[in-house]
């Protein structure tokens, strides 16, 4: 019988599903969000998972999360925000603000890209972990992320 999905396995892997979301919305604070929110929702009901890595299934929560939460924001209002975004406080502002610009240019890609590169790059899942989070066969996502890191290398070049 395969192992249930215990809070401390999610918790390893925070970093990680902080960073991909991070680079699916293009801001820290909805990345919080849509961690909080991928978070409660695996931990909202018994989960029983296949292999002995989570990540995977995890990645492909916190998408199906960003999809519905995108859907929902559609039928919304739309708000601006008040504040000027800042870059992540690091030790080093130079970093803080390559790493704002890195993940501001991830969240202007499409969202097949954006996928793509968040689960692949940011999150470190396989080729194959990628495709299985996302839906899609393994050389479609090799595909994507060759254009997504294109279109990446020719916004951060400007």
């Amino acid at each position: 019988m395969p192992p249930d999905l215990e809070v401390d396995r999610i918790a390893d892997h925070l970093d990680r599903l902080y960073r991909a979301a991070w680079a699916l919305c293009g801001g820290r604070e909805d990345a919080e969000d849509l961690v909080q929110e991928t978070c409660a929702r695996v931990l909202g009901r018994r989960r029983t998972i296949t292999g002995d890595d989570p990540l995977p299934y995890l990645m492909t929560v916190l998408r199906n999360t960003h999809v519905d939460l995108l859907r929902s924001r559609a039928r919304r209002p739309q708000t601006t925000e008040l504040d000027p975004e800042r870059a992540e406080s690091t030790a080093d502002p130079v970093d803080a603000l390559s790493a704002r610009e890195v993940f501001e240019a991830i969240g202007q890609l499409p969202q097949e890209f954006r996928e793509v590169v968040a689960a692949v790059d940011v999150a470190g899942l396989s080729y194959a972990e990628a495709a299985k989070a996302l839906g899609v066969p393994q050389g479609t996502v090799m595909s994507r992320l060759y254009r997504g890191r294109a279109r990446l290398a020719d916004r951060l070049r400007d």
